[in-house]
């Protein structure tokens, strides 16, 4: 059998680690994943669950499987909330996970320039944009996060990583 198109999972680790993304929709998080963490993390990512009824609550079920599994994961979303980063922190934390914040501080101009660079299927209207914008709090280390970095986009999608 020719192993060479079945996917590697990246192998378990003692402590795993959740790795938060954060930022609005174009900021380059799906980038700087998979240039960052994609042979180390499981990538979890609600835009990979669009037809779940619940997606939701099948993303923190595959979080939690993931972390049970002693994987690091690292989650792709906006997560533009208090609210919506505590779910996630509390699921890391009941599985004893690191829990690291990576901020994206890419400008809403940026962003929207590099949403409509997009193959017209993986667009964002710029309704949805807006309405991250309007939900944004800035992360900080009390929400639970054992680390928070800020991340800038440069202009050729590599990116500066600073505490």
């Amino acid at each position: 059998m020719d192993e060479s198109n079945i996917p590697r999972q990246p192998e378990p680790v003692i402590r795993p680690e959740l790795v938060m993304l954060i930022g609005l929709q174009g900021a380059g998080k799906t980038t700087f994943a998979g240039q960052r963490f994609g042979d180390t993390h499981v990538l979890i990512s609600k835009d990979r669950l669009r037809n779940n009824r619940r997606p939701e609550r099948r993303q923190q079920r595959v979080i939690a499987e993931a972390l049970a599994a002693r994987r690091s994961v690292v989650v792709d979303n906006t997560n533009p909330s208090v609210a919506e980063r505590a779910a996630v922190i509390a699921c890391a934390r009941s599985a004893g996970a690191c829990v690291i914040g990576y901020v994206f501080t890419s400008p809403l101009t940026a962003c929207r320039a590099r949403n409509a660079n997009r193959p017209p299927e993986a667009q964002v209207p710029d309704v949805g944009i807006f309405a991250t914008v309007k939900r944004f709090e800035s992360p900080n280390i009390g929400e639970g996060f054992d680390e928070l970095w800020s991340v800038d986009t440069l202009s050729d999608l590599r990116f500066e990583v600073r505490p």
